[in-house]
């Protein structure tokens, strides 16, 4: 575990129905599905063969929205849970174990952003801004430096601990690193709790990589998507933020050149 310590270690979705998630994300971005544990309505999506995500059909069982959730790699996720009470989080799930033999949970921050722990097996190669994985992470709070703080303390970013994460202010962002790698970035600004505008929330935001953004996008809101956002620019790239078919929020990110000719992620 002191590979991904600290780390982003995975994503996954709470549908309503697996089988229109399914359908969804595999015209969006390229996935095709296995199925994960047996009688759990779970998936495991996979671009190439490579691990990407997880997805189950969970949000209608368990009275919760539709939403795309964060996970990081902890050693002890009951050590861990008890540092995010102790700093003023909630932990609303677990932790649990699992048939795996992990032990997750979910939790909250001060602000109300959810996010996952997990302490076991992680998917080997499946690394934020690698191969396949998500392009990176985006933390959308009111203060950065505030949260920075929380999740160093609770998450063990920046200490002395072998293969713990490094942590910069880079252009106006907290940026998380692992292995010198950008695996996340922690964002201040504007956020509000109304129900018409979740996109705005304290959240933990997911962005995926395709190769032809225009495209990804039309694919998505043929299938019952819909955009919250124009097409932004980002450096090189630009960007569209999503709602899918359930209210699911993410972002697609367009590959740069470099990241294209490397193999990144769908819809060639």
């Amino acid at each position: 575990m002191t590979d991904v310590f600290g780390a982003p270690c995975w994503v996954s979705l709470t549908a309503r129905d697996l089988e229109a998630a399914q359908r969804f994300y595999g015209a969006v971005l390229g996935w095709t599905f296995r199925p994960g544990r047996p009688g759990e309505g779970l998936s495991v999506a996979e671009l190439e063969g490579a691990p990407v995500a997880g997805i189950g059909a969970l949000a209608g069982d368990l009275a919760v929205p539709a939403a795309w959730t964060s996970y990081f790699a902890v050693g002890s996720a009951d050590a861990t849970a008890a540092r995010i009470r102790e700093r003023g989080g909630t932990v609303a799930v677990g932790p649990v174990s699992f048939e795996t033999g992990g032990r997750g949970a979910l939790a909250a921050d001060r602000e109300g952003a959810v996010f996952g722990i997990w302490e076991g097996f992680v998917f080997s190669g499946w690394r934020v801004g690698h191969g396949h994985a998500p392009a990176w992470l985006e933390l959308r709070t009111r203060n950065a430096f505030d949260a920075a703080i929380f999740y160093g303390e609770v998450l063990e970013w920046a200490s002395s601990r072998p293969g713990a994460c490094q942590v910069s202010y880079e252009e106006d962002q907290v940026v998380l690193r692992h292995d010198g790698e950008a695996v996340a970035r922690l964002n201040s600004g504007p956020v509000e709790v109304a129900a018409l505008r979740p996109h705005a929330r304290p959240r933990w935001h997911v962005h995926f990589r395709v190769n032809r953004l225009e495209a990804a996008v039309q694919a998505a809101t043929s299938l019952g998507g819909m955009t919250v956002s124009d097409p932004e620019p980002r450096g090189s790239r630009h960007q569209v933020t999503l709602r899918d078919p359930d209210g699911a929020l993410f972002t697609l990110t367009e590959n740069a050149d470099e990241d294209a000719a490397s193999g990144g992620a769908a819809l060639d």
